[in-house]
């Protein structure tokens, strides 16, 4: 399997990151813009709920987190922060560590939630937005994409590891081998839209066109909010 993902995803010249760097502005996380297409919407990482019936979570808290397992079930930002009275994202803040103050106020029992991995969504969550991101991209799962790892996450700070593949085979993305993480950064190569994970947030930031955004803002599926450009 390992092979198999590495011969889909091909190591791509480092160069291939110099539009990301002309993107980025201030901390490279909310400057990310595509020119003329200056919308973004934040794709949120799962939390999970414990049921009565469900056994220890699957995950380590360590990163790439898979679902944790029977009896647990996704709970919906937006419902949980309905429950304790808690805005989704705080005025200022980024989706992390710092939301839900109130969940202890409010009773949540230890260990009853699992928060999201920081740096990575889970393989549900990743597999959701490369299912849209699909049925969104003029070429569909033949879109022609790069992805880039941050050397915080590759532990590699010589150079930098960018790879090259399809849009329909991101999926194979979260099992790429010795990197726990989804990848930092994911864009088409016609830079219609461009994914950002930083290293210690709980979601991925997605910017692109607008009707791109207001799609992924009215999924089903996904949750995803919009938040203002600067903390």
């Amino acid at each position: 399997m390992p092979d198999d993902i590495l011969a889909l995803w091909p190591l791509a010249p480092a160069s291939e990151t110099g539009w990301l760097a002309e993107l980025a502005q201030g901390d490279g996380l909310t400057g990310y813009e595509v020119p003329g297409r200056p919308d973004a919407a934040w794709v949120l990482g799962g939390i999970y709920e414990r049921g009565t019936s469900a056994g220890d979570s699957v995950n380590d808290s360590r990163s790439r987190d898979e679902h944790p397992g029977p009896g647990w079930e996704r709970l919906r930002w937006a419902e949980l922060a309905d429950r304790i009275g808690d805005p989704v994202v705080p005025q200022g803040l980024y989706p992390g560590f710092r939301c839900f103050p109130s969940t202890k106020a409010a009773g949540i029992r230890p260990g009853s939630i699992e928060w999201p991995a920081e740096g990575s969504l889970d393989r549900p969550t990743w597999d959701q937005l490369i299912r849209f991101l699909t049925e969104h991209s003029l070429q569909g799962a033949d879109t022609a994409c790069l992805a880039c790892y941050n050397p915080l996450v590759t532990q590699d700070f010589e150079k930098g590891q960018v790879r090259s593949g399809r849009l329909g085979d991101a999926p194979s993305l979260f099992d790429i081998p010795d990197i726990l993480y989804t990848p930092s950064n994911l864009w088409a190569t016609d830079r219609s839209w461009v994914v950002c994970t930083d290293y210690d947030v709980w979601g991925t930031k997605v910017c692109g066109a607008g009707p791109l955004i207001e799609a992924l803002l009215g999924d089903p599926e996904i949750e995803a909010i919009r938040l203002p450009w600067t903390s």
